[in-house]
């Protein structure tokens, strides 16, 4: 206090004179960065730094529990690109995605146009294709290793009904990918479609009147109405799903442990071998970081070459 009686703060805004207006700004800034702040936090701890760390990382060379690290340069990323295992990861991470996102978008489209017409328990099919989408994946697998049993799956029992032979789906190099992009069209099936439905509610209906006026016929609203007017919901389908495909492990893990004779170590699966079995860090934070530029790259290349295609309105 100064012996006038008034706090030393006080004299400074007398000496920084500050309006009204400015001084409510500056409350409003502090309280959102305030807000902002936890997030901020938990964001840079992580994500942010083991981001960071990661690409530090994959410039070293370092097995854990053999030594500390040791500068390596551009090491690892060239050990990575002249890897053969790197690339058939690479190739069935391809195949894995070229296989599951037409398939699992068209399926999708298919079903939500299907859920989108006047239907009796209506919302009782839209939970049923939802649900797998909140179920585990680890349960789902472990589920769908016993539907692909060899002896007693029921895979197998709909095709000998069919009088066709049985097949040894997650043992079979040329079945096990096959396979496991069924059960991944399966498991995304759900989200797409309420995806999809929120696209195909938001198109307004006066649309599709003055089409019927016109003389439109079902699929002539549907390649002028219903496809043009989707192409926002579809392209971010679309990016979704080539990201979460190049990020598939699970699956992978619990069903086939990348085998038969590496027909499906994809590459999360092989940068958790490099990383997490043979403790090689520095390659696998190499892996990481190339998988990163994958998906970048790719993210672009899809907003480039869809994204003036995109109708809005």
């Amino acid at each position: 206090m100064t012996e006038h009686g008034t706090r030393p703060w006080i004299n400074l805004m007398t000496v920084f004179p500050v309006s009204l207006k400015q001084r409510r700004q500056w409350t409003e800034w502090l309280a959102g960065y305030a807000f902002l702040a936890p997030s901020f936090i938990i964001l840079a701890v992580f994500t942010y730094f083991p981001v960071a760390y990661a690409l530090g990382l994959s410039f070293f060379k370092w097995r854990i529990m053999r030594g500390e690290p040791t500068f390596f340069g551009l090491g690892n990323y060239e050990l990575l690109l002249t890897s053969e295992d790197f690339w058939q990861a690479v190739g069935n991470t391809i195949y894995f995605a070229v296989g599951a996102i037409p398939t699992g978008m068209a399926v999708s489209l298919f079903i939500a146009l299907l859920l989108n017409r006047p239907l009796r328990a209506r919302t009782i099919y839209r939970t049923a294709f939802f649900l797998p989408t909140v179920t585990s994946m680890v349960a789902v697998s472990v589920v769908w290793m016993w539907i692909y049993h060899p002896d007693v799956g029921l895979m197998n029992y709909l095709l000998n009904l069919l009088h066709l032979p049985s097949i040894r789906w997650l043992n079979d190099p040329r079945w096990a990918m096959p396979a496991l992009i069924i059960l991944g069209v399966w498991k995304g099936l759900g989200y797409n479609v309420i995806i999809y439905l929120a696209g195909l509610q938001n198109i307004p209906q006066h649309l599709y009147e003055a089409a019927q006026i016109d003389g439109a016929n079902r699929w002539q609203l549907f390649r002028h109405v219903t496809w043009p007017l989707l192409t926002p919901t579809t392209f971010l389908i679309l990016i979704m799903a080539v990201i979460n495909s190049f990020q598939s492990f699970t699956e992978f893990h619990v069903m086939t442990q990348g085998g038969p004779i590496g027909s499906t170590t994809v590459i999360v699966y092989y940068l958790y071998q490099q990383a997490f079995q043979q403790f090689n860090m520095g390659y696998g934070s190499a892996l990481a970081i190339v998988l990163f530029l994958i998906i970048l790259g790719l993210t672009l290349i899809q907003n480039k070459m869809l994204g003036s295609k995109v109708h809005y309105q």
